[in-house]
């Protein structure tokens, strides 16, 4: 799927759908996220949505569902700091 298409969604809407994963308990199927976002989104536009977020390495595709995989650079320091130096 093509990201450059005549229509793009929202970046509210591209906000919604990731703080939705980033949130969420479990891995979730396209079908429970779309019952978990606060607003309906047309499966087109879903699916580009989620096209972006695997592009830019945010979300990962799994047998399961999709799982959200990005963490802030804050979080990646935080951890390096408490790491132990092998």
């Amino acid at each position: 799927m093509s990201l450059l298409q005549k229509h793009s969604p929202t970046l509210n809407t591209v906000l919604m759908v990731e703080e939705t994963l980033k949130n969420a308990d479990k891995q979730l199927t396209i079908a429970e996220l779309k019952n978990q976002l606060p607003r309906k989104v047309m499966h087109s536009t879903l699916l580009k949505i989620l096209d972006y977020l695997q592009l830019s390495g945010k979300v990962l595709f799994t047998s399961k569902g999709i799982v959200w995989i990005y963490e802030d650079r804050s979080k990646l320091e935080e951890f390096i700091r408490k790491g132990l130096e092998v």
